[in-house]
């Protein structure tokens, strides 16, 4: 299976949601290819949208390997192997945990940051368009849970096996549409994996957008899908 763009995996992955009694959650999306598929996943469920910022945790002397990630509110992952075999330091992954925890909320009240409704007690749904390491959807999942959410689903149209296995140690829920154990890149599973830009994000979320009453609670932005 392929899809044609993420609009179309977020319409997939919506009918397959659509089974599993999710109708009304608050569908969460990582930017930012996230998000285009989760506006379609809140669209078929009636639920609502907003994103969830989740980021990655540097290496030190290499910034592109990412050894865990954070998201805003502090709750992270931290892969125990890079630590142990790269030799980081407990005051290096602090500092560099407190830097990515500021930067993801900086990014989240850019993409939205008047609507922050509290998910406590709700069903969430966390959307990606693809899980290769799967660092960001933890550290995602773990903050919802720190958030008070009655039950956490992580949703993507592919994802590794492996990843996926390690992802239902920590979601009440993982739907994806491949798992593939020889998984390379996400993007090959898509004909048009183009990156996405801040404004297309912002897009998104704007045309979802409905009145609220302003700040419910600390938790993430959300906004009602179309419709719902």
């Amino acid at each position: 299976m392929f899809f044609q763009d993420r609009e179309d995996a977020g319409g997939r992955l919506g009918d397959l949601l659509r089974q599993c009694d999710l109708e009304g959650a608050v569908v969460l999306g990582i930017p930012r290819g996230g998000v285009i598929v989760a506006a379609k996943v809140a669209e078929a469920l009636g639920g609502e949208l907003g994103v969830v910022v989740a980021r990655k945790l540097r290496a030190p002397e290499n910034p592109e390997l990412a050894i865990g990630a954070v998201t805003s509110d502090g709750s992270s992952f931290v892969d125990p192997r890079s630590v142990r075999v790269l030799g980081i330091d407990a005051t290096y992954l602090e500092a560099e945990r407190k830097r990515q925890a500021a930067e993801a909320q900086r990014r989240e009240e850019a993409f939205d940051g008047q609507r922050r409704p509290s998910v406590k007690g709700r069903k969430v749904i966390i959307v990606d368009d693809g899980i290769a390491t799967g660092a960001t959807a933890v550290a995602a999942v773990r903050s919802m849970r720190d958030a008070g959410a009655s039950k956490v689903v992580l949703a993507a149209p592919v994802a590794s096996a492996e990843r996926a296995d390690m992802l239902r140690q920590e979601a009440d829920l993982v739907v994806c549409l491949i798992e593939d154990p020889e998984l390379f890149a996400v993007g090959q599973y898509y004909m048009d994996f183009r990156p996405i830009e801040d404004d297309e994000v912002k897009a998104a979320l704007d045309a979802h957008a409905a009145p609220t009453s302003g700040f419910v609670g600390p938790s993430v932005p959300v906004r009602r899908a179309a419709g719902s």
